[in-house]
């Protein structure tokens, strides 16, 4: 069986892979993950995730499974806010608006690695100042690229999702699982009951 490396600190990614039965190692990278200069947010995510799998020494027979969200709006890349009132003005930016969540995932088997992204679209609803105040309250937006979280409060802001839910929670489970494969690695296995 095949030793599997989480390369995130991130608690979303972690209850995403074991709600699906994966058994993995948790090992946080160490990696500058500011944008660069005129770097597009597809770009990004793809070259984070490839650094956070890199920043990993696994053995040549695990597999490390690495990813990096952001949210993008009209192609601005929308990272985790610096306090409520960076937060509260991305809200307000969000507001009505449909923007886009992307996570790039990067697995990597000995010398072998593959990369893809997967993008989801997030609609909102309109928020008056009374909701993102509530939202801010709440503590939710701190820590989150875009200043929401779709699996808690800020579901309450959210009209619609095109696409992979878990994507824009942080790990797109269908693409880890299609990855992996793609490198004889099964994630999706039946218990022996």
């Amino acid at each position: 069986m095949t030793k599997l490396i989480l390369a995130s600190a991130s608690p979303r990614r972690h209850e995403l892979l074991s709600q699906i039965g994966v058994r993995f190692e948790v090992r946080v990278p160490d990696i500058d993950e500011s944008p660069i200069e005129g770097e597009d947010p597809v770009g990004y995510v793809r070259r984070l995730a490839i650094g956070k799998a890199a920043a990993i020494s696994a053995a040549p027979d695990a597999l490390v499974i690495a990813a990096d969200t952001t949210v993008d709006l009209d192609s601005v890349i929308m990272g985790k806010p610096i306090d409520d009132r960076d937060a509260r003005s991305m809200l307000g930016r969000l507001s009505g608006k449909t923007h886009r969540v992307h996570t790039g995932v990067a697995v990597r088997l000995g010398a072998r690695e593959l990369v893809d992204v997967c993008t989801t679209l997030v609609t909102f609803v309109s928020l008056d100042d009374a909701t993102i105040d509530w939202y801010l309250d709440t503590g939710e937006p701190l820590g989150k690229a875009g200043s929401y979280a779709l699996q808690g409060a800020g579901a309450a802001l959210v009209a619609g999702v095109e696409g992979s839910v878990s994507n824009v929670i942080g790990l797109p489970l269908h693409l880890v699982v299609d990855l992996a494969g793609r490198l004889d690695v099964t994630l999706l296995t039946a218990s022996d009951g």
